[in-house]
């Protein structure tokens, strides 16, 4: 446990060096919050709610999403392709350790994330949740733990640098865009819907959603076994392919 704990202390000094994810992970959703706020902060969406509280549960995401699809799997791939991964298999270090303090540093950033969107949110724009915090909480992190599986076999699968950046590219953005996390789901036409519905993400903020705005979900248990079936089947296959070069 000391050596696990000595590698995830010197893999969060490197992660917090790296602006990356505090720009895209931390800023950027709590600039988004602002601007929402500035613009229709208090219009009605006409789901009974406004706009601040719709985007609420969605911003909360775009740190998951980040800290998922761009630290996890860029890490790794970084670490292999500079050869470091293969240093680390001459040593008592498992691909459990090095994908378990990978997780650890997205977790901190996304925790980073949703913090910062709830205290600006709360203390400068008065948003109240309507739900169960506590319930709320659970939906995050069963939210971040399905999308980091994802994250860990992107790591796990792409190889080299050009495969990975071509893989978050493909994954991250429609992530981030269609999926309701940036730009609301009601807003998109019906056919866009149905393609933002396939993407797990999306699964994930309607739960959390609902839960922030206390509304009533369909399908809820099925959300819930499809982001756990997700969390298991990726972690697995992630920890199966792990390979050090």
């Amino acid at each position: 446990m000391k050596r696990f704990l000595k590698l995830y202390r010197i893999e969060q000094k490197l992660a917090l060096r790296s602006g990356d994810m505090l720009i895209f992970g931390v800023a950027m959703p709590v600039g988004i919050m602002i601007l929402i706020n500035m613009i229709a902060g208090s219009k009605q969406t006409g789901a009974g709610f406004t706009y601040l509280e719709s985007s609420f549960a969605s911003l909360i995401a775009v740190g998951i999403c980040a800290a998922a699809f761009m630290g996890i799997p860029l890490t790794i791939a970084e670490y292999r392709d500079k050869k470091i991964l293969k240093h680390f298999f001459t040593t008592p270090c498992s691909p459990l350790w090095i994908l378990s303090s990978d997780i650890l540093c997205a977790g901190v950033t996304a925790l980073l994330s949703a913090v910062s969107v709830a205290l600006v949110s709360v203390v400068f724009l008065g948003y109240e949740m309507k739900g169960n915090t506590l319930v709320f909480m659970g939906s995050w992190l069963l939210t971040l733990m399905s999308m980091f599986s994802i994250g860990l076999l992107m790591a796990s699968l792409c190889r080299t640098i050009k495969s990975v950046n071509a893989v978050t590219t493909l994954v991250y953005f429609p992530m981030l865009f269609l999926s309701g996390a940036t730009i609301p789901y009601e807003l998109f036409p019906s056919g866009l819907q149905k393609l933002s519905n396939v993407l797990p993400l999306t699964q994930g903020i309607k739960l959390m959603k609902a839960i922030s705005i206390g509304a009533a979900l369909e399908n809820v248990w099925k959300i819930v076994v499809l982001l756990a079936g997700i969390t298991v089947i990726c972690t697995v296959i992630s920890v199966k392919t792990f390979r050090w070069e």
